[in-house]
């Protein structure tokens, strides 16, 4: 068991781009990329109507709030 941790212990390591130079390359590589689409989405969501952005709005919400409880979507709401 001791080798599970220690390898996940090292995963964490490499994939953290505080602590790996190369992780913090993608990751800016990454966000970059996302960025140009900023716009795009902001036109997009302005052209919908205000109550789609509002549901979408509020399903993202849920989304975060069960995500951070480690909850899952209840059965007859997904």
């Amino acid at each position: 068991m001791a080798i599970a941790t220690g390898s996940s212990s090292l995963l964490k390591a490499l994939l953290n781009p505080k602590k790996n130079v190369l992780a913090a390359m993608h990751k800016s590589s990454v966000d970059h990329r996302l960025r140009k689409y900023d716009h795009d989405i902001k036109e997009a969501l302005d052209r919908l109507p205000r109550e789609i952005v509002d549901a979408r709005n509020q399903r993202l919400l849920r989304a975060i709030d069960l995500s951070m409880k480690h909850e899952y979507l209840p059965e007859d709401l997904q």
